[in-house]
């Protein structure tokens, strides 16, 4: 109980500090984080995490089977990083921008098979947004996934820019039990149709 109250307040410090930058004024509870991490597991490989804050989605993800020093948590607040760093030593934390992402030098045991993002896309201008994602998709495995959550009544990665990266969005679920109710999403590559990987195989070979 503790725990919690601190990191409330943490986090509520942090939103008044930067309300563009922290997603909301309290951590995400319980059944939004269970259902952000619903679909991985141990076998899921490396998970790196997008805007932690407190961890409680790392917490969610270690309770899923994911191993610890299996985490890759990208923070750019400083009080946050410090506080992941003493809270989930064997897990990498790197204070940096997300948007940098493609610039993240990954050392790990297993491909990264997934992207958690708690990052507040829909305060963030379309060009950053698509730094984060193709960074995010430079990084993960083919059939990896990215999964985002949002306040909003949609994706919060516009239609055009997931048709750019030659990605699709599919609705996870919905939950009342967080304050604010929010949706989840997984971003994933789209399969190319028989005949549109034949030609692209005969493109690379002919040029």
């Amino acid at each position: 109980m503790m725990n919690r109250t601190a990191d409330a307040f943490l986090f509520f410090r942090a939103w008044l500090s930067a309300p563009l930058r922290v997603a909301s004024v309290t951590p995400s509870g319980r059944a939004l984080s269970s259902l952000m991490t619903a679909e991985i597991s141990a076998q899921t490989g490396t998970v790196i995490e997008l805007g932690p804050g407190t961890g409680v989605f790392t917490e969610a993800l270690l309770q899923r089977g994911v191993a610890e020093e299996n985490l890759v948590l990208v923070e750019y607040g400083a009080e946050f990083a410090n506080q992941l760093s003493n809270r989930f030593p064997a897990a990498r934390t790197v204070q940096m921008d997300a948007a940098r992402l493609r610039k993240l030098p990954i050392h790990a045991k297993a491909p990264v098979g997934a992207v958690v993002s708690g990052l507040p896309l829909l305060s963030m201008p379309s060009r950053k947004v698509l730094a984060i994602v193709e960074g995010a998709f430079s990084l993960l495995r083919h059939n990896g996934a990215f999964y985002q959550f949002t306040y909003g009544p949609r994706c919060p990665i516009a239609r055009p820019l997931l048709d750019r990266l030659g990605l699709k969005a599919t609705y996870v679920g919905w939950t009342f039990a967080n304050i604010p109710p929010a949706a989840v999403y997984r971003i994933t590559r789209r399969r190319l149709r028989q005949g549109v990987q034949s030609e692209a195989s005969r493109s690379v070979t002919l040029w």
